[in-house]
């Protein structure tokens, strides 16, 4: 499993997603719930014309529940059957493992916010079920139930980017650190470039250099007033000696 993107000619993020790889030919693209129709219409646009890849939206089909925290490998250990190890079930890996009466759920040794955890794509006729067991499971771990705003803030205090939110078709990978991610070239002697949408883009950024940086900013409650605001909302100017210099993507209370 890795976390990439889907880029235009410009370089920017079309969609930001995972994929896990399934079998030899068989995959699964995972992207957050705004980008479904977003991430299958791109998709469809650059398929083969030849008919060799197949695509179906599984969406409808699975619930997805996420354990996070640093006791989350003793909870899906007491969950499922197998030893739950960096050894058996490394980082950024996948498998499908019985969870309590459910089989073959897929799930994924990945977090969305920067800390040990486990995300589970579960059929969807099993999910009450799933969550049940998580909950009896996790009585003696502290397992509480974690909102969306709750993994908002985690995420920001982590500088994770959201794409809709930091990230856009404008963004590139070079602007928002995440020039790690970006391919040019095979590890294998063997083969050339590797070619994609915005590769030329990319070499073109990296050669002139970046006008755009995502950074973290840090706001001192002393220098906020809560009664004016009650907390930044997004979107605000920054202001830098007087001069606008950009402007808030996401934010959150640090906890």
């Amino acid at each position: 499993t890795l976390h990439t993107g889907m880029h235009n000619p410009d370089g920017g993020y079309e969609n930001d997603c995972s994929v896990a790889r399934l079998a030899y030919n068989r995959f699964m693209l995972m992207s957050p719930s705004i980008q479904q129709m977003r991430s299958k219409t791109w998709i469809m646009h650059h398929l083969p014309k030849d008919g060799s890849v197949y695509l179906q939206d599984v969406t409808s089909l699975y619930t997805t529940l996420c354990i996070t925290g640093p006791n989350s490998p003793n909870l899906l250990a007491n969950l499922t059957d197998i030893d739950i190890t960096d050894k058996t079930f490394p980082h950024f890996t996948c498998r499908h493992l019985n969870i309590g009466c459910a089989p073959d759920v897929l799930t994924m040794s990945m977090t969305h916010t920067g800390e040990l955890g486990y995300v589970m794509y579960i059929p969807s006729e099993f999910a009450l079920h799933v969550l049940d067991s998580i909950e009896e499971a996790g009585k003696d771990l502290g397992v509480k139930h974690c909102g969306y705003y709750a993994m908002h803030a985690v995420r920001i205090e982590k500088f994770y980017a959201l794409w809709g939110q930091d990230l856009d078709s404008k963004s590139t990978p070079y602007e928002c650190g995440r020039a790690f991610r970006v391919k040019l070239e095979s590890t294998n002697s063997s083969s050339r470039d590797i070619d994609f949408i915005g590769r030329d883009a990319f070499i073109r950024q990296k050669k002139e250099g970046i006008k755009k940086i995502l950074v973290m900013l840090l706001l001192d409650a002393a220098d906020h007033d809560v009664e004016v605001d009650q907390w930044p909302w997004g979107g605000e100017p920054i202001f830098r000696d007087g001069t606008y210099a950009g402007r808030v993507t996401t934010s959150a209370y640090g906890y």
